[in-house]
């Protein structure tokens, strides 16, 4: 009997007191930190931008012959984007999205050498830039097949806005002087629209998501919705970093896509220290 008394007190016995400042949850819960949804994000400065851009190219003039390699992938990219639109000018809009879909991908090789710069004092290796997807191919393919749906949802709005809007589809003659004509006003305004919700949330759900995703190993959702959250919380300078981002890009295409073989890098470079700028750096 007095066994079986002792036995029911040590059950009923509360154990260790957690201190008052100790979050919720169980010690394991504790032992990992804060959540990735949970992580303090940078409040941003409208100079940060060009602040991005100016590290961008320290970047590329620390390691050129990686920058110049990813660069003349952005060139041939944009020739190949040309020739497929002398072939379908009704995807113009489309292939643009393509374009830009592409890039942050391409630029993984930039992102791995401006980290290495950064948390190392050796010089970064075109090789090891190359195969910098490995460690997290499969999430990579999990956001790109995200990111492919928005820009086949894009391409399909893209032809029904055609197809509203003409009788039968443009010919590849004089098509942009017949897109501009005035009389198509409500065409343009209609494709821009479109064009820009689905651009901005390609921009939005990916701006700082694959650099996220490569240098901490996170899960897709984990990162867009962290991209999505740096967006929401600094609204203005996001845009102001896009249009940034997109009146580079377009200039540098004018000179028979020459530009990108500079401008392409140095974005690449700019949008690793936009990342690290935004989101913390894991403790040690």
């Amino acid at each position: 009997m007095a066994e079986t008394l002792h036995v029911a007190a040590a059950a009923e016995a509360p154990g260790p007191t957690p201190p008052d400042n100790a979050p919720h949850g169980s010690t394991a819960d504790a032992q990992r930190g804060p959540s990735i949804f949970s992580l303090p994000l940078a409040s941003l400065r409208w100079s940060d931008p060009l602040q991005w851009l100016k590290l961008g190219w320290a970047d590329f003039k620390r390691c050129p012959r990686i920058g110049l390699f990813y660069g003349l992938c952005f060139f041939v990219m944009g020739h190949a984007l040309l020739a497929l639109f002398q072939k379908a000018p009704e995807y113009l809009l489309a292939l643009s999205a393509g374009f830009l879909l592409m890039g942050p991908f391409l630029c993984l090789g930039l992102y791995d050498a401006s980290k290495a710069m950064q948390t190392s004092s050796h010089r970064p290796s075109l090789r090891a830039s190359l195969v910098a997807w490995r460690p997290t191919k499969g999430t990579m393919a999990i956001f790109a097949g995200v990111l492919l749906i928005l820009e086949m949802l894009w391409g399909r709005a893209a032809l029904v806005v055609f197809a509203v809007s003409f009788n039968t589809m443009p010919g590849k003659v004089n098509l942009l002087a017949m897109l501009l004509d005035p009389q198509n006003i409500g065409f343009l305004i209609t494709y821009m629209v479109v064009g820009g919700v689905f651009a901005g949330l390609i921009f939005v759900t990916s701006v700082i998501s694959i650099p996220m995703i490569m240098d901490r190993q996170v899960d897709a959702i984990s990162a867009g919705l962290t991209s999505i959250r740096a967006c929401v919380q600094n609204p203005g300078v996001m845009l102001f970093w896009g249009a940034l981002i997109t009146g580079i890009i377009l200039l540098a295409m004018l000179p028979v896509f020459l530009g990108l073989l500079i401008a392409g890098p140095v974005i690449g470079h700019a949008t690793w220290h936009a990342y690290r700028h935004i989101v913390p750096t894991q403790p040690s």
